[in-house]
């Protein structure tokens, strides 16, 4: 694992090890700098995961408890995608399966035979949608490369079903890698990315085993993963279990570092030092697990970034994650 870790941490060959044996690999030797709302004093309870109660593991998969000015990167995201859409005009929308939610957003570069970017959207399972990702879409085309992001439902509208949702991208993945040609893009250069629970989709789509569907192991040929959740055994003991009916079969189904086997992509991932506490571990927990199985992952560590504006540097040819993106592409800012 090549680590660039701007908060000045480090993880060492033998924690990653030693983790790995142990099969929980929590990397907790330097402090995490997640940066919480102000909160009053309260007893601590029960503990039901790692050192935090009921209330401190919900609050960890609560981003609005760690990022006050997450409304002001909304408000700031729809604007930029208003005028990103002005410049470069709307979207090709083309079906990827028969439900009307279920298309793809395509933003053409001019470049021939260009590499794609799929981008899959968070929103806890439960909100965004595609045209939400419009504000990236005018980096990515201006520096040569096709940007596509993915339409599907969010759990509400399944009753609670996470396996729908990954089956989703994952029929939108195939359906890139099969139509590239169709948008002027090569089958050969798709790459992956997403963010926050749309990192957690893109984690389902990389163990997909693509051979069932005729396709090659590698038709992904890097992932770029932010703020991202891998193992949900803390997230169903969390109060997001409210929204998404877990099963044992969906736990580890759905659960990318439990089938690293699958994974034939060169990884990166990233998360910011003012991120909940829990989605820091996740990344790093991952990011030694591929490195303990010998898979190509690099982990990347934003100083001073909450869990929402890693997202919005993604959007940024010079941000943490744009500029990470563009090296992956193998494109110039």
């Amino acid at each position: 694992m090549q680590q660039d870790d701007r908060s000045g941490g480090k993880v060492t060959r033998r924690a990653v090890v030693a983790g790995a044996a142990a099969g929980t690999i929590a990397l907790t030797a330097d402090p995490a700098f997640a940066q919480r709302l102000p909160a009053p004093a309260r007893a601590k309870g029960p503990l039901v995961w790692l050192d935090m109660d009921q209330k401190a593991l919900d609050e960890a998969y609560d981003q609005a408890v760690y990022a006050f000015n997450r409304d002001a990167i909304f408000e700031r995201g729809r604007e930029a995608g208003a005028t990103a859409l002005a410049k470069i005009g709307p979207p090709e929308r083309v079906g990827y399966g028969p439900a009307e939610i279920e298309k793809v957003d395509i933003y053409r570069t001019r470049r021939a035979n260009a590499p794609t970017l799929i981008f899959i959207h968070g929103g806890a399972w439960r909100g965004g949608r595609s045209s939400g990702a419009a504000d990236m879409a005018e980096m990515f085309i201006k520096a040569g490369a096709h940007f596509v992001a993915v339409d599907f439902n969010n759990v509400d509208e399944t009753g609670g079903d996470l396996v729908k949702l990954v089956d989703q991208c994952r029929r939108a993945v195939a359906w890139v890698y099969r139509n590239a040609a169709r948008f002027g893009g090569s089958p050969g250069q798709i790459y992956l990315s997403g963010h926050s629970s749309g990192a957690h989709l893109a984690g389902c789509v990389l163990i997909t085993e693509w051979a069932k569907e005729g396709l090659p192991l590698d038709i992904i040929k890097g992932a770029l993963l932010g703020s991202g959740m891998y193992d949900l055994k803390a997230v169903r003991l969390s109060n997001r279990s409210s929204s998404v009916k877990f099963t044992d079969e969906m736990e580890d189904a759905l659960s990318a570092q439990r089938h690293l086997d699958r994974i034939h992509t060169p990884l990166i991932l990233t998360y910011g030092t003012l991120e909940t506490p829990e989605f820091q571990r996740q990344s790093r927990d991952f990011a030694a697990a591929l490195t303990a199985a010998g898979k190509p992952v690099r982990l990347l560590v934003g100083q001073g970034y909450n869990h929402f504006e890693t997202q919005e540097s993604l959007a940024n040819p010079y941000g943490f994650m744009g500029r990470t993106a563009l090296e992956m592409l193998k494109l110039a800012a």
